[in-house]
């Protein structure tokens, strides 16, 4: 699978500890930084990894930042992207079955290593199926997007 990545300097050990284990195990990593843990504006990382999903140079991004939560927020300005926050495998799982997310985003200093690697995994594994249950619900997430999107 192809997969961007990123963090903040907050998070650039953990992120880069997640490449190399996935690259590692055959996945092809777009890396959009940041590195040596350079100062960032975690949005400019945000916005990169998830426009490439959006142009399909992607599958699946993985952000890490302090917390989740920026990184989380910043992505999931771009259209057609969804973007979930996951600090356990079940959501991060859910994430992918449920809701159709494309990136999860990870808080290095809330979630361990190990439990990092395991999230990702599990995110990665999850695949979307439609359901008469989560259907609906994301054509409704694209029909809002639309519209708002449509009145500006």
């Amino acid at each position: 699978m192809k997969i961007a990545i990123g963090c903040d300097e907050a998070a650039c050990e953990l992120k880069d500890t997640i490449l190399g284990a996935l690259s590692a195990l055959g996945h092809e990593m777009l890396d959009f930084g940041t590195h040596a843990n350079q100062p960032v504006l975690y949005p400019d990382i945000a916005v990169a990894v998830a426009e490439s999903i959006a142009r399909g140079e992607a599958e699946r991004g993985l952000l890490f930042c302090g917390t989740g939560i920026g990184m989380a927020i910043s992505a999931n300005k771009v259209p057609g992207i969804r973007a979930a926050q996951a600090h356990d495998t079940y959501s991060a799982e859910r994430a992918a079955l449920s809701n159709n997310a494309h990136i999860i985003t990870i808080g290095a200093r809330v979630v361990g290593t190990e439990l990092a690697r395991a999230i990702v995994l599990a995110f990665l594994a999850a695949k979307y199926e439609s359901s008469p249950r989560s259907q609906p619900k994301i054509d409704a997430l694209a029909a809002h997007e639309d519209r708002i999107h449509k009145a500006r």
